[in-house]
């Protein structure tokens, strides 16, 4: 994983934000920040969608252990609805930058009123946004699977909440729950 984004900052603070779910039908977003240490290497750490489950887990330990600073936000379905899935991503991503003094790298998203640089596909070219991605990421999925043990039906574990076709199926079959964002085409289709 390249540092070149975090050399233009070092030995200063900097920190990486990016988020999980943005695509999906249900569950939250979440939003992560994660400050390393100046001159941290660490070549297991990756775009989290690169990554398997088992080295995004072993890897999520080790960034927290590592790091000077992380944090992660959910932002509900009903918030989502509310804000849309673009001004929700923001709204966590600057919550999360004002949370801790860091130059601020994001992944492609641009922020209002803070000093950032995004960087398009920046999970794969900052270990700073990488480390966050796979913090948002495991955070998520950890939720969707304690969502899956209360409602089995959905099969949430197998798809994480994104719309493919056997989601959609289960859906059309059990009906939308608040877990849901109401929102998204497929889910306001049905609740027509």
């Amino acid at each position: 994983m390249l540092n070149e984004f975090e050399n233009l900052y070092w030995p200063e603070a900097v920190m990486g934000i990016d988020e999980a779910g943005r695509g999906p039908l249900c569950g939250p977003l979440t939003v992560a920040g994660c400050v390393l240490p100046a001159g941290y290497e660490n070549e297991l750490i990756n775009d989290s969608k690169k990554l398997s489950e088992k080295k995004r887990e072993s890897l999520y330990q080790t960034i927290i252990n590592d790091c000077l600073f992380y944090k992660v936000i959910f932002i509900g379905p009903r918030i989502i609805d509310e804000m849309n899935i673009l001004e929700a991503t923001r709204y966590a991503m600057s919550d999360i930058a004002n949370s801790y003094k860091a130059h601020i790298l994001t992944d492609a998203v641009k922020l209002k009123d803070i000093n950032h640089h995004p960087i398009i596909k920046g999970d794969a070219k900052s270990i700073s946004i990488a480390a966050a991605s796979i913090l948002a990421k495991v955070s998520r999925d950890r939720y969707m699977y304690y969502l899956d043990q209360k409602y089995p039906e959905y099969e949430l574990s197998k798809h994480k909440g994104y719309p493919t076709k056997r989601h959609l199926e289960l859906l059309e079959k059990n009906g939308v729950k608040d877990f849901y964002r109401y929102s998204y085409k497929p889910v306001s289709n049905l609740l027509k």
